[in-house]
Order: C-alpha cells, then structure tokens, then sequence
C-alpha cells in the first residue's frame, strides 16, 4: 500500500466516508486543474486516479447527438469567444439563450392572431438550442470524422497529453476543489443518514441553550428542538440525555437541518417499546395514544394471547416499569386503559378513574351519552376537561357526559322553630353525656369490686400460708393488709370526689344554660312590648 492510499484511508476514517467518493474528489480536482492550465474550449475533461501508482489518465468525452441546422450551428459558433474553457461555455450558453429568446419576441410580436402555435412553436425552438451544448455534445457527422462507426448517445473518449507537472494556481484551484467536495460528500452522507431515520425515536445530549431553541448533539450533527416542539416547564441542562422525535430533516447551504420534538406520540410509544418487553416480542400490542405533552396521557393495551395480563405487564412490579416511562418523559402522568371491541366498554374504559354507569353509542355521528353519578362527574370531565378531551382522542369518538339531577335544598325555617330545634339538640347532647357518664361510673365500680374481691382473695390464701408458716411472717402479712386495705379506702374516696365534682360542674352548666335562656325570653319579651306600644302610640296618633 502506498502512502497516497494510506493518506485517502485515514481522511475516510476521520470524515467516515467511503473510499470511492474521495477518490471521485481527487479526480474532479485534477481535472480542474488540468483545465486551468492546459485546457481549451469545449472540452469536457475527464480524469482517471490510481492511488496505488499515483498516476492519472486525461480524456475528453462527449455525447454523440442529431445534427443541428447550418443557420444554428453557424449561429452557436460565432458566439463562441476565444478564451478559457470554462468562462467561454458558460458565456455561450447565456447568449445561446438570449438570441432564442429574442426570436421567440420577434415571432409573437408578428403573428398575434396565432399566439398558441407561435408559443408552442418557440418553446420547440429553445429546447433545441438548450439541448446542444458543445463542450459535452458532438454532432454526429463530426462524429463520424473521428469514429466511422459513431451512434447517437454514443460516447465518443479522446486521450489528451498527460502534463508532467501543475502550475501554482492550478495546484490552489485543485485544493480547494477537494475541500468543497468533502464538505459536499460529508453533508451528503449526514443528511442521508439522518433522513431514513426521520419520524423516529433518537437520543441525544443537550449542548446548549440559543434563545428559546435548544441545541442537542445527536453525534455527527447538531439537532434543533424549537420552543414549540418542548414539553411546557421541562427543564433541559447541558449535558442532559434525553430522547426526541425527528420530525424533519431539510438541506440548508450550511449543512443538514435536523428538527426535533419531544411533544410527539411517537416518543411515548418508542419508550413503551423499550421498556416493555412484552410489547417488544409482540404479546401486547399498543392500539391508540392520547397525549398532552407534559401533562398527561392515555395508551390503549390489548394482548394477543388470553394469558397474558396488558396492564399489569405495563405497569410492572409494584410499578417499576411504569415509574421508569414517566420519569423518561419529564413526571408525565400516564392512563394504562385496556382496550376492547365493544365501543361501549372501550369508552367507560377510556374515562377512567371515573365509574361509568351507562354508555348510548351513536355511530352515525360517532358520538356516545355517558351517565355518570353526581360524584364521579368532576372526575369523568376533569381537569378544564381534560379526561374527556383525551378520552375522545383515544377512542375517536364524541364523548358527552351527564350526571343525576342534584338534590333540592331545604326550605328555610323560622327563627322560633330553629331556636327551639336548638334548645333540643341541646338537651339531646345533654342526655347523651349523662348516659356517658352513668357507664364509665359503672365501669369505674365494677373495677373497684374485681379489686376488692382480688384482694379478699390474696387475703384468705395469705391466712392459709401463715397458718402453716412462722408468725413472723404473720405479721408481715397482717401489715400489707392493712396497706392494701388502707389504699382501697383511698382509691374510693377518691373516685367518690370525681364523682361529686363532675355533678357539681354539670349543675352549674345547666344553670348557666338555663339563666342564658331566661335572658333571651326576657329580651324577646321586652322587644315584643316595645313594639307593641310604638305600634299604640301610631295608632293613637292617627286617631288624633
């Protein structure tokens, strides 16, 4: 191997391009280069490369075509100007152009009356002089002068000279041929790449942040995910790792335009896709999503096989995998609903966690009337809507929902009727704390007697054992008696004192009660009179 191709292999590996697109770089190169300085006009130069030799072959090749006119071809060769190659064809292709175009005018300004034919005629006219082109084109009579045996379309190659070296310049134009053809041939590898994997799933790194746009780095290119495109009040730092959507791939003059989303469909599915194994081989499929990007959404399951369970595989255990998905997409909430065939238990599934009573289809319209409870109809709408609004779009249906009528309030009552409701809700409250209170006393005494008979007890076995015993231990015994006997006389009087309080403390509240009320019939009355007697004195005044 030579160190031409070992230089060609390292700029394939560091470009990652192929070994062929480079070498038609090179060949493009000297050929410009051979133009600048050897060339002449009307050739189409051509060039061969073996890296392994380092040498080049130079050919001029052209197309063989009909013979044109003599007004034409007379025509086409006087506008040649002498000079170089390149600035001469082009030249003679703008006046080429110019001169049909003038013939084009002549002739309508002529025949007005028959201006379709002329039209037509004249756009004739120009495609055949657009059609010969001298630097890539022969005639074939010229044709045969070279090669008897010439056919049209056939391609006629001519060895040039080989040079033994380059001029300056043409060594400049050389180089800067291969630098724009690389550049050519990395984008064009770049966009290709990028475009058969356009409406798919990637991940890549956040770079950094250019106004409301974010850039991400997606390895050989830099993705752009617009503000319209971000998931709302998802934070994105530098060197974070997220997946996006590519939603476009468009060719700009500085490169590839990758345009990204994280508010796809498509981002929820993937992430299904790769977490879920299940979904991967096949066993759940995923029948329709819902989403509000960064809020919530809704996937409809449904196995293929009877033994396998859709939304308990998606959800995982004790919702590992499910927690994984939300955590991907930013603490999106997500509705695992399982689908069915009948619209009616698709639907009821669809608005969940509201329970449905009652589904009405309309498949005309597409539209269905769900009952709901008066309870559930918040959670069946939800948030400003947003159930049913995902509810609708999982099942492509109409959704409207109605719930029971509400119950009707009560009537007002008069203030004596509400004072006299409050006087016996009082008493009952009263009632209920004296019967409280008889069966904790109860208690309380039913405690004091299993103590007392416990103590008896102790008693009666401590004489059976001093009998047997020593009379010191008698005594000892007769003292811890007395003890036990002493602190029984005082647990009793002290719950004798409770008792004796809690009576006190509900006589006084009672009277108190009972003076606050003799108060506001007092009050009551003496307003009653007063009004009685301003309505006398009115009345006698009238009188007078």
């Amino acid at each position: 191997m030579s160190e031409l191709s070992s230089a060609i292999k390292q700029i394939c590996d560091e470009k990652a391009l192929s070994f062929e697109a480079v070498i038609t770089t090179i060949e493009s190169a000297l050929a410009a280069a051979y133009r600048k300085d050897f060339g002449e006009k009307n050739q189409n130069i051509k060039v061969e490369f073996d890296p392994e030799t380092g040498e080049s072959k130079v050919f001029d090749v052209k197309t063989v075509v009909e013979d044109m006119p003599e007004e034409d071809e007379e025509e086409v060769i006087s506008n040649l100007p002498a000079g170089k190659a390149g600035r001469s064809e082009v030249k003679s292709d703008e006046k080429i152009k110019s001169k049909g175009k003038k013939e084009i005018s002549d002739k309508k300004t002529e025949n007005k009356k028959e201006d379709k034919k002329v039209e037509a005629k004249s756009k004739e006219d120009e495609e055949e002089v657009r059609r010969f082109n001298p630097r890539t084109e022969i005639q074939i009579s010229d044709a045969k002068l070279i090669k008897k045996t010439a056919k049209i379309n056939e391609e006629i190659i001519t060895k040039l000279p080989i040079p033994d070296a380059y001029g300056r310049m043409a060594a400049q134009t050389a180089k800067q041929v291969i630098i724009q053809k690389l550049r050519e041939a990395e984008r064009d590898m770049i966009y290709n790449e990028f475009k058969n994997k356009e409406h798919e799933v990637i991940s890549g790194v956040v770079q950094r942040r250019e106004g409301r746009a974010i850039l991400v780095d997606l390895g050989k290119v830099i993705g752009i995910l617009l503000a319209d495109e971000q998931i709302y009040n998802e934070k994105y730092n530098p060197g974070q790792r997220i997946k996006v959507y590519v939603k476009e791939v468009n060719i700009t003059p500085k490169g590839p335009e990758i345009i990204l989303s994280r508010t796809s469909d498509e981002i929820l599915k993937k992430v299904f896709y790769l977490e879920i194994p299940e979904i991967s081989n096949g066993l759940v499929e995923i029948k329709s999503v819902a989403r509000e990007a960064g809020s919530r959404s809704k996937v409809a399951v449904s196995a293929v096989s009877d033994n396998v369970d859709p939304i308990g595989s998606c959800v995982g255990q004790r919702g590992a995998r499910i927690q994984t998905i939300i955590s991907e997409l930013g603490g999106e909430k997500i509705d695992i609903i399982e689908y069915d065939e009948d619209i009616k238990k698709f639907i009821a599934n669809a608005l969940s966690p509201a329970k449905v009573l009652n589904v009405e289809p309309n498949e005309k319209e597409k539209k269905a009337i769900t009952k709901v409870t008066e309870d559930q109809l918040s959670l069946a709408i939800g948030k400003a809507g947003q159930n049913v609004r995902l509810a609708a779009r999982l099942t492509g249906w109409r959704i409207d929902i109605s719930g029971d009528a509400p119950n009707t309030p009560n009537t007002p009552k008069d203030a004596k009727e509400t004072a006299k409701d409050e006087k016996g809700k009082k008493e009952e409250e009263a009632g209920k704390d004296k019967k409280e209170e008889n069966k904790k006393e109860e208690s309380e005494n039913t405690c004091l007697a299993n103590e007392s008979r416990r103590a008896k007890t102790q008693k009666q076995a401590g004489d059976e054992n001093t009998e047997k015993g020593n009379d010191k231990d008698d005594d000892k015994k007769n003292k811890d008696d007395k003890k036990e006997e002493k602190e029984g006389n005082k647990k009793e009087k002290k719950t004798e004192k409770r008792k004796k309080e809690k009576k006190e403390n509900k006589k006084t509240e009672s009277k108190k009660e009972k003076k606050s009320d003799d108060k506001k019939e007092k009050k009551d009355e003496k307003t009653e009179k007063k009004n009685n007697e301003e309505k006398n004195d009115k009345e006698k005044k009238k009188d007078k």
